[in-house]
């Protein structure tokens, strides 16, 4: 199964934002970070805001934060909501799907798929904070060293 760009794209925002300490951020800071347009992400953050996984603060010192704590917010929620309808192949339009045994298969896969992300919270995504945290550093300092 593939997840959709829009899914990566609203996981990464909530590991960067669960592996801070609350705080606030910037869209810029995670466009920068994972190299994703923040235009891309506008519609993402909207979207979780909107849900309440995260805060938006508007005004000059604005920015977004986690909703709520990484262990209320259930990866498999999460994902069911981005993918909204996720169905590996659609059957509808097919001439044998009445008496095909794959949509049922599929339905079984899918629904397995979902119960593991179930059993994981953010908080399991994001239990290596520092070691994360690190990681974003070494981006900042390499990306300080490329530019002259």
């Amino acid at each position: 199964m593939k997840l959709t760009r829009y899914t990566d794209y609203a996981v990464r925002v909530m590991i960067f934002l669960g592996s801070r300490d609350g705080g606030l951020c910037s869209i810029a800071d995670i466009s920068r970070r994972y190299a994703i347009s923040q235009n891309n992400l506008m519609k993402v953050v909207q979207d979780l805001a909107r849900l309440g996984y995260i805060e938006t603060l508007r005004g000059r010192n604005g920015g977004i934060r986690l909703g709520r704590p990484p262990q209320d917010i259930n990866i498999g929620t999460l994902i069911r909501h981005t993918e909204k309808g996720c169905v590996l192949v659609d059957c509808a339009n097919c001439v044998i799907a009445p008496a095909c045994g794959l949509p049922g298969v599929l339905a079984k896969a899918t629904h397995a798929f979902f119960q593991v992300l179930d059993e994981y919270t953010l908080a399991d995504l994001v239990h290596n904070r520092s070691q994360i945290q690190e990681l974003y550093t070494l981006m900042d300092i390499k990306d300080a060293a490329v530019i002259p």
